[in-house]
């Protein structure tokens, strides 16, 4: 290949679309700086909040599940239950079923918190897909769903 077939080729492919993967992280990097402006008045950041709409929808997990979910080591995980139960945001109780493992509940504060983020949280998803129409946002919720369970080992 020539020089200028080379430069040909290269710039052929800077004109390709951005592959999904890239287009994914940049989203996620988005969402996550626009959640960080959110929950900070809160006192919190996005991954505690991630951690605590888990507990919303699946109360009482062991630590371990509740890492999993929300996208985090076991070690942070740890950290950051001391920090919201020290916030009054969860508790721990032992598991009736398994005396030693310990299950994370969200307490009445949790839920509070959630309830007075709810607003803020719903105009920024509102925002996200503002230039789709609500078809578009319902294909493109089962488009990300399927994604996720293609390369998860849930699916």
């Amino acid at each position: 290949m020539t020089e200028i077939q080379a430069g040909h080729a290269r710039r052929e492919r800077a004109k390709a679309p951005a592959s999904l993967l890239y287009m994914v992280k940049r989203l996620e990097l988005a969402v996550r700086s626009r959640l960080d402006e959110v929950v900070r008045p809160a006192g919190i950041t996005a991954l505690q909040y991630t951690a605590l709409t888990v507990l919303e929808r699946h109360d009482g997990m062991s630590a371990a599940q509740l890492a999993r979910d929300s996208f985090v080591t076991a070690q942070s995980m740890a950290d950051m239950i001391r920090a919201l139960e020290n916030r009054g945001l969860v508790r721990r109780e032992r598991n009736p079923a398994n005396g030693r493992e310990l299950l994370i509940h969200l307490t009445d504060d949790g839920h509070d918190l959630l309830a007075t983020l709810a607003g803020s949280m719903a105009a920024l998803e509102e925002r996200m897909v503002l230039a789709l129409s609500s078809e578009q946002v319902g294909e493109f919720r089962h488009a990300l769903s399927e994604s996720w369970r293609a390369l998860s080992d849930r699916g």
